[in-house]
């Protein structure tokens, strides 16, 4: 049951935090946001490099009319593409042709996962990637039944075992230097 309990765990943790994607662990470390209070600086089309503009070029013409945000996500995203492998961008565009597919409001959760996801501290963002790793290795069966354990879950009880999965992370984190190791009772009550 203790396996049940940590591959429940990893599916809460993936459904919790993670926007859909393998591609986690390609991603790059997130660019430091402005000052509050500071708008958000442009990214002149002079600025970015051949490659980047002719990734860019069904965008050249309107440019100047981009957002701040919009114009630095672009370049940003042209960065990552031109770093990627054959293999990586096709995978990066079966993504994207699966993300056109979905409605609007499951665009917005993925989007506030992912939101969730960048204000991790890195240890925590590398916590998730660790769990989503492993939740990858568990058989396809395995991991479908506990996705339908989680969506037949009610709210109260995706609440419970979030909260148990932070503490059965905290029982196996390493303990700082100069502290004991956490005392633990046993294992999180099995449901």
């Amino acid at each position: 049951m203790n396996n049940l309990w940590r591959a429940m765990a990893l599916a809460v943790i993936f459904a919790v935090t993670t926007p859909g994607a393998p591609s986690f662990a390609q991603q790059p470390p997130a660019v430091p946001a402005p000052p509050m209070g500071a708008p958000p600086a442009g990214v002149a089309w002079s600025s970015l490099s051949p490659d980047q503009q002719r990734v860019l070029s069904q965008f050249g013409s309107q440019w100047n009319t981009l957002s701040p945000e919009r114009q630095q996500a672009l370049a940003h995203g042209s960065e990552r593409w031109l770093g990627m492998s054959d293999t990586q961008r096709g995978q990066a565009r079966d993504r994207f042709s699966r993300w056109r597919t979905l409605p609007p409001d499951q665009r917005q959760a993925l989007r506030s996962r992912w939101q969730r996801f960048q204000a991790l501290p890195p240890s925590e963002q590398a916590r998730v990637r660790e769990d989503y790793r492993r939740f990858q290795q568990l058989s396809p069966e395995r991991r479908e039944m506990l996705r339908q354990q989680w969506r037949n879950a009610t709210p109260a009880q995706r609440q419970q075992w979030a909260e148990q999965a932070r503490a059965q992370h905290q029982l196996h984190a390493p303990a700082p230097v100069g502290h004991g190791a956490p005392h633990a009772s046993g294992p999180p009550p099995r449901h």
